[in-house]
């Protein structure tokens, strides 16, 4: 792109700024024969206007004016966008200078990213949108707005993560800890347990009883003491009914899995499989599903109603259960595997281990697993006045806490080796010696004692020797060290085994330990088509473990199912802090401890409630705070947006990157911002929750706003019935350095008001308090009549002193001086700022840089003879950083700006375009029509009063329409690639479009239909939304009844429409100037100095026009001495022809 004209200048140009003036700026250069960089900070185009709601003084639909401009640009060929990008430097002269851009890291691939969304939908970190100017939320990554142009993903990543995420490497479902701890934080709760369930399909189960892995690995534990996590897990879940959660709609695949046994893994296997599409069918021996989950484990640690609703939940996906079904009794595998697809084995180990003692069965000496299984399933179960229960581990402890509950008068845990040795958890070991639960370690069973049933157990006592294969002190017996103790019940909980024997019938290989043998990467048995996860493979283990292996079998078996190859599973190994990290944490942060949760007094504790009792919401944030994660502003590299983004687009490692362009000039076009009030105390903005800032209002208006164009209070969501707008906020204010006059204040103050009630769901009075209005522009004054006199908004001249507010009901009071000097006060529901207008920082200081002159506000000084130019040669201004300004005026500078440029490089136009290049155009004669029908929402524009859904229904029963579909905004960039998917998809032939103006629209659609490779006016168009919505507002039957109507006739017109050439004629290189004034003696030298032959005609002798009146500006200017140069060079310019006393009679052609 450096390619330079013969004189030196480039025919590029770099147009600052992507708000409407730089987008037309770049769009008539672009056409003019120049290519355009277009830089914008932001994500997005559209600056201020694409925020806007309506425009004055139509009150159009801002965006469906501003949209059709944004895919235009963004899809020209001569047009590059650069978004979130910024301006390092701008070097060189006029024609020839040297750019230097930064484009900021957006951590997304945007060649990847097709701005689904999904992303955002599933991201913890909320934060406020500066589109919906703090109002409403975003996500840490997200799009801007609906119609955002480039529709792309941004992350917020302000600073790297502080801790290494163990806590998710630790999980064996690789749980986002970090993202569901910081909604917590956020009092996000419902979107909190969702995030869980992403990954968890028994997440109330695991908030109560998984040996939390991720709460050990936590790196807050290397500073202090971990994060509580899985009690956080539990308030979560408990915050939410799983009954209200939604069933997904899936695809069936019309494949069958056979899953034996309903515990977790294959629970997991099941749920993974169904959100497939596969039909899984559970085969359970119990009598009840859930397996150790519901038999091994007490109700004073899961309350088995969790448990059934879990399970219930899983079974509405689809899932069938059938219990008391015994395979290899009731059933073979061998008749599985006829009738299903695949099958996946997860019987779990529910076989006790014997003790091989001599005694072992008498009467009173009873397996844990049994134990356990008899009481969770309500049989009636005795226990001894004395019980010993053998074992170390949770079995062991839930076995002594159930015997106690049960009656038992002492109960004692026998354990072979010290209390650090006891695989059982620190808090249930705890929780055990808190209810009398005595503990005797080092001492083994010898031999059972009993006359025909137990009376004594002999035990002998060990001492720890060298470890053994479980890298445990082997326990070794102490010689002659043998004692008796009396019991009535021992309880053996040492361990569990699998009955796998039934797996025998199809050769599935065992191991020595008879456990099943699988590819630890996939699940995968030597049997093709057979799976197997869970405590049959591995022995006992946890619940989580056993989840994880069915969800790694479920995968593999998607794969098998789908044909393609298993899935090996990814690894990742929990991280630990450097000790550079933990002091500079601990620097930050300083210590703090867990929140521990209440649990019901040991001394209240009757039967088998449950014993812990969960956290507040209060404990829960305050806890959840503590995560270091959650600690830094914008996202906190969790990586659920990696694991949800189907296009692999996301890239936490992606830095700023810089790039040099070569240009011939450049356009300031950077609009503005609207001033903050805050500083103006008196009238309580940012210290009353309801007073607003216009722009702020235009955000709660919109229909694509935080509130969808319902207007309410911030204070409460109340309707408002009475609202006072106060003008010349940040304008016309010498004591705050201010003076100057905003220009459109007044104007869209007027605009605000009258949409106001007309979105209003109650009676609402509007009051307009002004110094002066200054309401000039086409219509506008009209538009200040139609306000009073059809609006009925009441206008006070006045000066304000204060707003205050009321009481506690959120109203105001506006205390303010009259024309006549009274000092009155009267109360309103809310206020609105009508603020004025500055420069950004960041444009002036770039201005500074460059070497172009401002004035004393911050605004670019130009010269009133000649607006468009700055101080500084080849670089021009447009729009409001040249002074404040409306949008009319804005896209008029605009293509003023580009007028000049066109003429300063008219030597180097076209030396770096391209030519449009569009596909085939398909020849459709005579086939028969087929249209597409795509109807609009526009926000709730048009869905908010039309039954869009039934409207796009009664489309498609419309002879010819083999398509039809509804659009949240069937103008943005995505729906155009949409549009042109459908066409190839369906082979349409035709398209109808129902929406808004085919004024601003038509041409846009025309134009994708043609890249499509369809002839353009194969189009019709139905206008629902000037026709139906407006004007049925209060009527949605009959705007609903009309829309259809129109539908029905566009599609029938376009059932006739055929396709038309459009002719080519030769070309006139040479224009016609109406009218000697400044106007056109400007433009005809604009034209002239591009290289076109111009002829100017006045019907005066003379030219000048109505500036021969005029001697001074307000400047103090020579308007006189201008204009004869003006005239001078009009006249003798070589291009020019000029005809005085002339007047046009006949026009042809």
């Amino acid at each position: 792109m450096e390619k330079q004209s013969g004189n030196g200048k480039i025919g590029a140009v770099l147009v600052v700024g992507g708000g409407v003036g730089g987008i037309q700026a770049a769009l008539d250069l672009a056409e003019s024969g120049y290519y355009v960089y277009l830089v914008e900070k932001s994500p997005s185009i559209g600056g201020v206007m694409a925020q806007l709601d309506k425009t004055f003084p139509t009150n159009d639909c801002s965006m469906c004016i501003l949209s059709p401009k944004l895919v235009e640009v963004a899809s020209h060929q001569n047009v590059s966008l650069r978004t979130y990008t910024e301006i390092e430097s701008i070097n060189g002269d006029a024609g020839n200078f040297d750019v230097k851009l930064r484009k900021k890291a957006t951590y997304v691939d945007w060649e990847k990213c097709t701005g689904c969304g999904v992303c955002s939908e599933w991201c913890p970190v909320v934060m406020k949108s500066e589109f919906n100017m703090g109002l409403g939320p975003r996500r840490a990554i997200y799009t801007p707005f609906p119609q955002a142009v480039p529709k792309k993903c941004v992350i917020d990543q302000e600073e790297e993560r502080l801790c290494h995420a163990a806590c998710r490497d630790a999980c064996p479902l690789h749980m986002n800890v970090p993202g569901y701890i910081k909604l917590i934080a956020e009092g996000q709760n419902e979107e909190a347990y969702k995030l869980i369930r992403a990954t968890n399909p028994l997440p109330a189960i695991c908030g109560r009883i998984c040996y939390a892995p991720c709460q050990e690995a936590c790196n807050r534990g290397q500073l202090d003491e971990p994060l509580a996590i899985r009690d956080l897990k539990r308030f979560a879940t408990d915050a939410f009914d799983i009954e209200k959660l939604e069933v997904p709609a899936v695809e069936p695949s019309g494949k069958k899995v056979a899953i034996i046994g309903a515990g977790p893994a294959g629970l997991v296997a099941a749920h993974d499989l169904a959100l497939k599409g596969h039909k899984a069918v559970i085969f359970e021996a119990l009598p009840k599903p859930g397996g150790m989950l519901q038999v091994g484990i007490p109700e004073y640690r899961l309350p088995k109603e969790l448990v059934r609703k879990e399970i219930e939940y899983i079974t509405k996906l689809g899932v069938e259960i059938k219990t008391g079904v015994e395979i290899g009794k009731h059933i073979s595998l061998g008749e599985l595997r006829g009738e299903f697809n695949a099958i996946f084995i997860g019987i779990g180990a529910h076989q006790g281990m014997e003790l091989k003692v001599s005694g072992e069965d008498l009467p009173g000496v009873v397996q844990g697993v049994e134990f356990l299984r008899n009481v969770n399933l309500g049989k009636k179960v005795r226990v001894g006045r004395k019980v010993a229960v053998i074992g170390g581990g949770n079995t062991a402890l839930d076995c002594a806490r159930t015997a106690e509950r049960l009656g038992a008068e002492e109960v004692t845990i026998l354990y072979r080796r010290t209390r650090a040795e006891m695989p059982a958890s620190v808090e249930e070991i705890d929780a055990a010696e808190a209810e009398g639960i005595k503990i005797e370690l080092l001492v083994a069973p010898s031999r059972f004692i009993g006359n025909k049933r137990l009376s004594k157990v002999e035990l002998i006592r060990m001492k720890l020797g060298a470890p053994d294969a479980s890298g445990r002190p082997r326990p070794v017996p102490v010689e002659g060290s043998e004692f008796q103790l009396s019991v009535n019940t021992v309880i053996a909980a040492l361990g569990q085994a699998a009955k796998t024997d039934f797996v025998r019938e199809l050769g599935v290989s065992l191991s020595e330990r008879g456990t099943i043998e699988v590819n630890p990467g996939t699940g995968a048995t030597n049997i093709e088509g057979v799976f197997a996860g869970g405590d049959a493979v591995t022995g006992p283990a946890f619940v989580v473990d056993a989840m994880a292996a069915g969800r790694r079998a479920a995968r593999s078996i998607d794969a098998f199912l789908s044909g393609i190859p298993l899935p090996a599973e990814e690894k990742s190994e929990p991280q630990e802090l450097t000790s550079e990290e933990i002091q500079k944490l601990k620097n930050r942060f300083g210590e703090s401890s867990p929140h521990k949760m209440a649990e019901v007094p040991v001394e209240q504790r009757e039967g088998f409630g449950e014993v812990t009792l969960g956290y507040s919401k209060q404990e829960a944030c305050k806890e959840a705070e503590r995560c270091l994660a959650g600690q830094v502003t914008g996202c906190i590299q969790c990586l659920e947006c990696v694991d949800r983004c189907e296009a692999k687009a996301i890239d936490h490692s992606m830095k700023d990157t810089f790039e040099e362009v070569k240009v011939g000039a450049v356009v300031f076009a950077g609009g503005y911002e609207c001033y903050n009030p805050s500083e103006l105390y008196e009238l309580g903005y940012g210290r009353l929750p309801n007073v607003v800032t216009s722009i702020e209002f235009e955000r709660i208006l919109s229909a694509s706003g935080p509130f969808q164009g319902v207007l309410q209070r911030l204070s409460d969501g109340v309707p408002p019935q009475k609202i006072a707008f106060i003008q010349c906020v940040g304008s016309r204010d010498a004591k705050h350095n201010r003076p100057y006059c905003s220009s459109v204040c007044c104007t869209y103050a007027i605009k605000e008001a009258m949409i106001a009630k007309e979105h209003s769901t109650v009676p609402l009075d509007v009051t307009i308090f002004f110094m002066d209005l200054r309401t000039y522009g086409k219509d506008f004054d009209r538009y200040y009549e139609r306000a009073k006199e059809e609006s009925g908004i009441q206008f006070v001249r006045s000066k304000i002193y204060s707003v205050e507010a009321v009481d506690s009901t959120g109203d105001l009071v506006v205390k303010f001086t009259t024309e006549d000097g009274a000092i009155k006060n009267e109360k309103f529901s809310m206020v609105v700022l009508s603020v004025g207008f500055q420069s950004s920082p960041e444009l002036v200081k770039l201005a500074k840089e460059v070497g172009i002159q401002l004035n004393p506000y911050g605004f670019c000084q130009t010269k009133p003879f000649s607006p468009v130019e700055t101080s500084k040669p080849g670089i021009f201004v447009c729009g409001a950083f040249s002074a404040p300004k409306d949008i009319p005026e804005t896209v008029m500078q605009a293509s003023g700006a580009a007028g000049e440029i066109s003429a300063f490089l008219a030597s180097a136009r076209k030396t770096l375009t391209r030519e449009r290049v569009y596909p085939p155009e398909k020849d459709v004669q005579g086939e028969e029509p087929r249209i597409g029908v795509f109807i609009c929402h526009c926000g709730i524009n048009i869905g908010g009063y039309v039954n869009v859904p039934d409207a796009t229904e009664f489309a498609k029963t419309l002879p010819n329409v083999a398509y039809a579909e509804r659009n949240l905004f069937t103008c943005s960039q995505d729906t155009q690639e949409r549009i042109k998917k459908v066409i190839e998809e369906y082979k349409l032939n035709r398209v109808v479009v129902a929406s808004c103006t085919p004024r601003t629209h038509e041409p846009l659609f025309r134009e994708t239909i043609r890249k499509a490779g369809l002839n353009p006016y194969l189009f019709e168009m139905a206008n629902i939304r000037d026709q139906c919505s407006w004007v049925h507002m209060r009527e949605p039957d009959k705007a609903t009844e009309k829309a259809k109507d129109l539908i029905r006739m566009a599609v029938a017109k376009a059932r006739l429409i055929e396709p038309l050439k459009p002719l080519s004629l030769p070309v006139n290189r040479a224009a016609l100037v109406i009218g000697g004034g400044v106007a056109g003696m400007t433009s005809a030298l604009t034209l002239a100095e591009q290289g076109f032959e111009v002829h100017l005609i006045e019907k005066s002798n003379v030219l000048g026009g109505i500036a021969r009146r005029i001697h001074n500006n307000l400047d103090g200017e020579d308007v006189q001495q201008f204009l004869g140069r003006l005239i001078k060079r009009v006249q003798e310019h070589p291009k020019i022809r000029v005809y005085t006393d002339t007047w046009i009679v006949d026009v042809r052609g």
